[in-house]
């Protein structure tokens, strides 16, 4: 069994890829909260504003013609039972974000069903602004009988709003596939006794109040050390602070342990369908499950293999499914999404994206950033710029990245190009100079440009070996791609 990991469209990968009956255990936290615009007022597709507010944010998934051809492919293919409830929210609802969202996750819930073993179990973490409408559509493709736990997630942040009470827990809405008792549950992290209970019953385990037909009867104490008590479902573990965080929806590892290690074993298979920084990865490989990652950016990919390595060296073993593998792949990932190709382009030299905003000129002539400190007495950290064009390239995109580096202070501006530079741009790159490493006693060009098929090579800016800056070993992987 081998690990995976994905890049596109989850739906497309879990069809084309994913197994009947194969996942041990899945864990999903869909995109509905990452935005940055809390409290937005919903408007129907119209531009009227909702009867209910409900929070939406920019990478919600909106109703459109996708949306509208899912709610048309579900009808066909989906339960009676759920094609009904989908039916009545899109009355009830109207065509907003909100039912969007509930389409998209409605017929990729189906084939997360699909693929998870009899034995399986499924975490859905979700908002509570969501969480009723997506437990009502749990119920309808796992039925109720499986519903196992809605856990509340507390944490402490820090206080915002007014004339209500701090928002402070998230939802996860806990499913089995089936009844069967062969289905995985462990005991974790057992809770003490109340001091009521250890003053009547000291420590000696306690068999339940209720016998195999579940008639009530007496407790029976046992003469044995009780081990603990189960853990109920409100679970206080705290964020990952901002300062640290590498999406601003990151989820704690010791969240994620505590439902890896309840509900799989050792080599069972852990599924994240939208794995974005990769923490269920990282924490599946520390406890050594095998696992399956996907998410539809090349910035998550990066950023989880990065993670990967950092952690773990090269020890982990996993397969890159998606990437482009050769230039007629790059050229077809920089002609259907340019910007994909631009993250993509920046990971293969661990080139940190210097902003994830799209809107044209944000960036300032700037996609991506690498630091790196060439004097081990003064420490002082030094920049790397970098642009990736997909298209045509001459010579003023080389007097225009020369101008950028100069305003920038940084110490070299790279060109990463689909096509081959022409020889008035290599001439026009000579004119920007050299950097002087006193350390190695060495001239490097100022300007450097690097092709796709170079990059594929494994050839890199001409100054590496480059030390860069330290950070505590554990959090090395925080400081790969955002600046």
């Amino acid at each position: 069994m081998e690990n995976k990991l994905y890049y596109g469209d989850n739906l497309k990968i879990l069809r084309e890829y994913i197994n009947d009956n194969s996942i041990d255990l899945i864990y999903l936290d869909p995109p509905f909260k990452s935005g940055k615009d809390y409290n937005i007022l919903f408007k129907e597709s119209n531009g009227s504003s909702s009867e209910a507010q409900i929070k939406a944010f920019e990478d919600t998934w909106h109703w459109n013609k996708t949306s509208e051809d899912t709610f048309i492919e579900l009808s066909n293919i989906a339960p009676p039972k759920l094609v009904d409830f989908m039916s009545s929210f899109r009355k009830f609802l109207g065509e907003n974000d909100m039912m969007a969202y509930l389409t998209m996750m409605s017929i990729r819930l189906l084939e997360l069903k699909r693929v998870l073993k009899d034995t399986g179990s499924l975490y859905l973490h979700c908002d509570p602004t969501a969480s009723h409408y997506l437990k009502i559509l749990l119920d309808s493709i796992f039925t109720p009988k499986n519903f196992r736990n809605e856990i509340v997630w507390h944490y402490r942040k820090w206080p915002s709003g007014n004339r209500q009470f701090q928002r402070n827990h998230d939802c996860i809405l806990f499913y089995s596939k089936t009844d069967c008792n062969e289905r995985v549950f462990n005991q974790i992290d057992l809770m003490e006794r109340t001091e009521s209970t250890l003053k009547r019953f000291g420590n000696s385990k306690i068999v339940s109040g209720y016998d195999k037909n579940g008639i009530r009867v007496p407790s029976q104490v046992i003469s044995e050390k009780s081990p603990g008590v189960p853990r109920d479902d409100v679970w206080d573990i705290g964020r990952v602070p901002p300062i640290k965080q590498l999406f601003p929806t990151q989820k704690p590892e010791n969240l994620l342990s505590r439902i890896i290690r309840a509900s799989s074993n050792e080599n069972d298979l852990i599924l994240d369908p939208f794995c974005g920084c990769g923490t269920t990865i990282d924490v599946a490989i520390e406890l050594k499950r095998k696992w399956i990652g996907i998410d539809i950016t090349h910035l998550a990919v990066a950023l989880i293999k990065y993670r990967i390595e950092d952690r773990y060296g090269k020890s982990i073993k996993y397969k890159v499914i998606g990437e482009p593998e050769d230039l007629n792949g790059a050229y077809e990932l920089a002609k259907n999404d340019r910007f994909q190709f631009q993250w993509w382009a920046l990971s293969l030299l661990k080139a940190r994206p210097i902003s994830e905003d799209r809107k044209k000129g944000a960036d300032k002539g700037i996609d991506g950033v690498k630091y790196f400190i060439d004097d081990l007495t003064k420490k002082e950290i030094k920049k790397i710029i970098i642009q990736v064009k997909s298209g045509h390239v001459g010579v003023k995109d080389i007097r225009e990245l020369i101008t950028v580096t100069n305003n920038s202070e940084a110490k070299f501006g790279v060109l990463i190009t689909l096509e081959n530079p022409t020889e008035p741009m290599k001439k026009e790159a000579i004119t920007a100079g050299y950097y002087f490493c006193e350390m190695r006693n060495q001239n490097y060009p100022k300007i450097q440009i690097l092709t796709i098929e170079e990059l594929f090579k494994d050839k890199n800016i001409e100054f590496f070996n480059i030390e860069e800056p330290t950070y505590k070993k554990a959090d090395k992987y925080i400081d790969k791609l955002f600046t």
